[in-house]
């Protein structure tokens, strides 16, 4: 009986020092020496103009690198140095080896270009139910008609699948945890977004919390690689001030656990100078992981002047127009559109190239390139 307990308590204490040994969050310190040795990071959300979704751009039938190598290149002479791009774990699921590979490639496009990847593992926002394999075609005028989240909401709320989930992560982690190359880690995009306007009828009724669960989960994943990049996750809506009223739980969770602090802002300049404020009082990098909308007056010319006098690193929504169909508003789910929309939501140039405002173009070049 001495023995069993010995034993016993010897594990528990083993148990403990393992636990003791994970490492924690980056100290403010660290993340702000880390952020010193960055250059004003200035890019866009990426998905390629063939893809309609994040299955679509990487699937090995529809992986199109000639298309990327292509478009990074227009990138990077507009003077782009980072870009945010989504993964899925349907991607890993069925092809770990052939994904990975192909991963490794568009580092390796974004590197000749001098432009690093900040990696998204999840994401919560439009269709709940994804499914490997072709994707059907999008939606005519239609704001991200078949983007898919990640996980899906089965996986989301079947804990069976979480050890799948856990092993996608650390896979990528641990291929690249001293990758130069990644830029940070974006572990969960919007967890807790409801997609009322767009896929509300088919969404968990508790998905927040739900996301939370996972949300915690994949932090300590993370953690348990302690990879040589900062994590993070970015705050996206409600109140961020805990001296301002409550934060809802999955808010908070991402701003204490975040070694950078990033967030999303579509809204006008002066209500982007007080999310700031508010966020620069946690005392670490700020990286905006998406902005730009122009419609609602979240512009270039307003916003990034104002990012570059504060030193936060900006990512715009979009790109090169395609698939994703992101030119279109996120009310073209509740109003028909039949034609190009007057005034681009997001993105910035044409299939070909070409720049859907020419002085737009000339105003981000005169800006990077200085």
């Amino acid at each position: 009986m001495k023995r069993v307990c010995l034993l016993f308590f010897t594990l528990l204490l083993s148990t403990a020092y393992g636990a003791d040994k994970v490492p924690v969050r980056w100290s403010a310190e660290r993340a702000n020496a880390w952020y010193a040795t960055q250059p004003w990071l200035v890019g866009c959300n990426y998905t390629p103009a063939y893809a309609s979704n994040q299955l679509e751009m990487w699937q090995a039938a529809t992986w199109n690198p000639a298309a990327i190598e292509r478009e990074l290149t227009w990138a990077h002479e507009i003077g782009f140095n980072v870009v945010r791009v989504f993964l899925h774990d349907l991607l890993w699921q069925e092809d770990p080896a052939g994904f990975l590979a192909r991963f490794e490639r568009f580092l390796e496009i974004a590197d000749l270009r001098k432009i690093a990847v900040m990696p998204v593992f999840f994401d919560g926002v439009w269709n709940p139910q994804p499914r490997s394999g072709p994707q059907p075609e999008p939606k005519a005028h239609l704001h991200n008609s078949r983007w898919v989240q990640s996980p899906g909401r089965d996986a989301l709320t079947d804990g069976t699948q979480h050890r799948r989930l856990e092993r996608y992560v650390k896979s990528v982690l641990e291929a690249h945890r001293g990758d130069r190359r990644i830029l940070a880690w974006d572990l969960f995009n919007e967890p807790d977004n409801p997609n009322t306007s767009s896929y509300g009828s088919v969404e968990l009724p508790h998905k927040a919390e739900a996301a939370l669960v996972l949300l915690r989960s994949v932090f300590r994943w993370a953690r348990e690689v302690d990879p040589g990049q900062p994590l993070t996750a970015a705050v996206w809506r409600g109140n961020w001030d805990p001296a301002a009223g409550a934060v809802a739980p999955v808010t908070e969770f991402m701003l204490e656990q975040s070694d950078v602090i990033s967030f999303h802002d579509y809204d006008p300049l002066d209500k982007v100078r007080a999310h700031v404020e508010v966020l620069q009082r946690r005392g670490r990098p700020l990286l905006c992981s998406e902005y730009l909308a122009r419609p609602r007056d979240s512009r270039f010319e307003t916003i990034l002047p104002y990012f570059q006098q504060q030193r936060i690193a900006a990512i715009k929504w979009g790109f090169v127009a395609g698939r994703s169909q992101t030119i279109y508003p996120w009310d073209s789910w509740q109003k028909e559109y039949t034609a190009e929309p007057a005034v681009w939501f997001h993105d910035i140039l044409r299939s070909n190239g070409a720049p859907y405002d020419p002085a737009e173009v000339g105003f981000l070049k005169k800006t990077l390139h200085r």
